[in-house]
């Protein structure tokens, strides 16, 4: 029997009216592709979706206050990535794991693309492993190819976003794509199944991105794999509902039971979150 608990482990609360964006280099969503806490929830509820990993989006830099906030307010429910500073304290870090942080994120796309080649970058990955945090990578096509060996060095326990966003044009032998998969299979990294839009050269249902989502799933395995939305779908130009995102889902996984593992059980072990009593 499927669990009524489920996880979108990849989302953003962004709720500029009281939480205004960060100065720097990150994307500025416009006001139609903003969502604060309560209308993410509306829209969890409304999917029959009971927790979530949020994730610290480029528009506000190192200050995490919204997330953080959005995480109060879920009494429990939502966990977080963060996105930190290197020169951030061990305090810090320690009290960002205390509220219920379980990671950080490197977006080497939209707001740091030198995090892991900048003087000290070893050191703060092994201040990330210390803590038991994941290292969540945001990065595209070749970029993977330049990362991989700092990744594995770093022995930490690594997520990658999106599929590692592969240009879908170049077939799955492309160099970067093929890093993605070797980290699935020589370091037991996590992969998120979320944002088949962002690569898609077609409409939902996005069938040009099966056969590379077919692909992760060999190289990670069926428990190294969870769900995301990317809620509220910043900067892309498709047509998104949040619901056939859940259907594509379907469509790469069949089966219930496997569709359960990467919706909770998958989750709830990497993330450690709670179920319903």
């Amino acid at each position: 029997m499927a669990t009524t608990c489920r996880v979108d482990c990849h989302a953003h609360v962004i709720a500029p009216n009281r939480f205004p964006y960060a100065e720097g280099p990150g994307y500025k969503p416009r006001p139609d592709e903003t969502g604060d806490s309560d209308a993410f929830r509306h829209v969890l509820a409304s999917h029959g979706i009971s927790h979530a990993l949020l994730v610290q989006p480029s528009c506000y830099g190192y200050d995490n206050a919204c997330m953080l906030d959005a995480m109060v307010r879920s009494h429990g429910r939502f966990k977080g990535i963060a996105v930190v500073a290197p020169e951030a304290t061990d305090q810090e870090m320690r009290s960002l794991k205390d509220r219920g942080v379980v990671g950080v994120r490197l977006n080497l796309m939209r707001w740091d693309p030198e995090a892991l080649s900048r003087p000290g970058a070893s050191r703060f990955l092994a201040r990330v492993k210390d803590l038991g945090w994941f290292l969540q990578i945001y990065a595209t096509d070749d970029v993977w190819c330049r990362i991989d060996g700092s990744l594995r060095q770093s022995g930490a326990r690594v997520i990658i976003d999106h599929l590692g966003e592969p240009d879908l044009s170049r077939g799955i032998e492309q160099p970067g794509f093929q890093a993605v998969l070797a980290l699935g299979r020589e370091i037991e990294a996590v992969v998120k199944l979320s944002a088949p839009f962002r690569t898609s050269g077609q409409p939902f249902p996005h069938a040009d991105v099966e056969p590379f989502v077919a692909a992760v799933v060999n190289s990670f395995g069926l428990d190294r794999c969870v769900w995301g939305s990317d809620w509220p779908f910043l900067n892309t130009s498709q047509q998104v509902e949040y619901g056939n995102l859940l259907t594509c889902l379907a469509r790469w996984l069949p089966n219930p039971d496997d569709r359960d593992r990467v919706l909770w059980h998958n989750p709830a072990r990497l993330f450690a979150f709670a179920g319903d009593s």
